[in-house]
């Protein structure tokens, strides 16, 4: 009976010591929480520091920098076509420098120093990238004034030859010292690069209006 009484006391302690064990870990899991707490909290604010300084990045700003690029990339595309339409005379074309020169003329047919041989003086003044004014006379007894524009192509390689051609085509109006004063002409031809100082020049001038004459043109121009 004694050692049944034993046992019980010896079971009820042994339960109440394990009861208290149990109660005791919570209290000791909250102070381990709280004290990863407070060293989580200064390493972000540690890391929110060394993010002070970096501009953030919101739609705003990413509409600044979308609109500055648009305009750069605006005045740019203005500024190559200002470069390319704005009018500078004696400029080099696409064709080439600009020249002055002297030449002959070979009449093929008509009554003025077009349709006549005759003695020539060219030139090229280079307007834009791709315009040029080709004043010219030829001088056989009367005068002929030749002043038309032309539109200037790119330099093109002769294939099995060692120069390049540069066609040129435009029409304008000439003035004859002669008989038939004014007339319009369509022009167009070649300009030869020989160097970095002389062009060659080939072309033909035809003349309609009244009458129809034809001339060949061949000339040598220094350039400027």
């Amino acid at each position: 009976m004694n050692l049944f009484f034993g046992l019980n006391n010896f079971a009820v302690i042994g339960l109440a010591v394990f009861y208290v064990f149990l109660a005791g870990q919570p209290s000791q899991a909250e102070t381990n929480v709280e004290e990863i707490q407070p060293k989580a909290n200064q390493n972000f604010e540690k890391k929110s520091d060394s993010l002070q300084g970096i501009p953030a990045i919101n739609s705003n700003n990413f509409q600044q920098l979308t609109s500055a690029s648009n305009l750069n990339n605006t005045s740019t595309a203005t500024e190559v076509a200002q470069t390319d339409f704005e009018v500078q005379p004696g400029r080099t074309t696409r064709s080439g420098s600009s020249y002055f020169g002297i030449g002959g003329n070979i009449g093929l047919d008509g009554n003025t120093a077009i349709g006549d041989s005759s003695f020539a003086v060219i030139s090229k003044i280079g307007l834009t990238e791709n315009v040029s004014f080709r004043p010219s006379a030829l001088i056989s007894g009367d005068a002929t004034f030749i002043l038309p524009l032309t539109v200037d192509f790119f330099t093109r390689e002769v294939e099995d030859a060692e120069f390049s051609v540069a066609p040129y085509v435009g029409g304008g109006i000439s003035l004859s010292t002669g008989g038939d004063t004014v007339g319009v002409v369509a022009t167009g031809g070649l300009d030869i690069p020989i160097s970095s100082v002389f062009t060659a020049n080939a072309g033909v001038n035809f003349k309609f209006i009244d009458d129809t004459e034809i001339g060949l043109l061949l000339g040598l121009g220094y350039n400027f």
